[in-house]
């Protein structure tokens, strides 16, 4: 992979999968803008990979405009964007609500993907193309019955991917998304002796499968990753449609 003269900007790039990802593109040549709501440890590893730090809550309407913002401007343009950060939820979801706990769970799983492919975009456009990764979760794919918040949002982010591909393909933009399984990171520390013998994921082994994807991936793939196998797009059944009808039309909904 080679990524001399790039610019790039990792969110939730100081620990975990977003650092490892910040590292392996920097050791491609790209210069890497770490986003994440611990500003002292993104001025770290932007210290080491000779990026720039960015702070900040990724949830907030905001945040991702000025991200892409920052990004472009300390780099001269912008290319590759990995929307990372993520959160669980810490509850079930079907039981026991807690209210500020599902709209934090969906402000960042959700509304910072959203928030950051459509600050992207411009940048990749004025990039000539680009390539844009939001991790998503095995729990993408298939249901996860103990946590049913962060099966929701994750489903919704490869949803959401899968439709803006075909949108944004024809502009030179690749939007890809990965979908991991258990991963030993920050982010199931807590709940990491209840995993034991399980086979985890590293970090590395991600940011292996986010190399392959910004290498070789086509628009609007979801790719799997799971210990001991090679990382692969996950095949969507089709849905059978109206007996004898045609494709559907591409439908732009409005309210006016």
């Amino acid at each position: 992979m080679d990524l001399t003269g790039k610019g790039a900007l990792v969110t939730g790039g100081a620990s975990g999968i977003g650092a490892a990802a910040v590292r392996r593109l920097a050791a491609a040549g790209a210069r890497v803008a770490v986003a994440d709501r611990d500003e002292a440890a993104a001025q770290e590893l932007a210290g080491e990979v000779g990026g720039i730090a960015l702070g900040g809550d990724v949830a907030e309407p905001e945040r991702m405009p000025a991200h892409v913002a920052a990004a472009e401007h300390a780099f001269g343009g912008l290319d590759v964007v990995l929307l990372n950060a993520g959160v669980t939820a810490g509850q079930s979801g079907v039981e026991d609500l807690d209210v500020a706990g599902y709209r934090r769970i969906v402000g960042v799983n959700v509304d910072h993907v959203v928030f950051g492919l459509a600050a992207a975009v411009p940048a990749l456009r004025r990039a000539g193309g680009g390539q844009v990764i939001a991790t998503a979760s095995l729990a993408g794919l298939v249901p996860m019955p103990g946590d049913a918040l962060y099966t929701m949002t994750k489903h919704a982010v490869v949803g959401y991917v899968r439709a803006a591909a075909p949108v944004l393909a024809a502009d030179g933009i690749r939007v890809n998304a990965v979908c991991p399984g258990f991963a030993d990171t920050p982010l199931i520390a807590r709940a990491r002796p209840q995993f034991g013998d399980f086979p985890l994921l590293t970090a590395e082994d991600v940011a292996d499968a986010i190399e392959t994807v910004l290498d070789r991936g086509e628009p609007g793939e979801c790719w799997f990753v799971q210990p001991g196998r090679e990382a692969a797009p996950y095949g969507f059944r089709g849905v059978p449609g109206p007996a004898g009808a045609p494709r559907p039309p591409d439908v732009t909904w409005s309210d006016h």
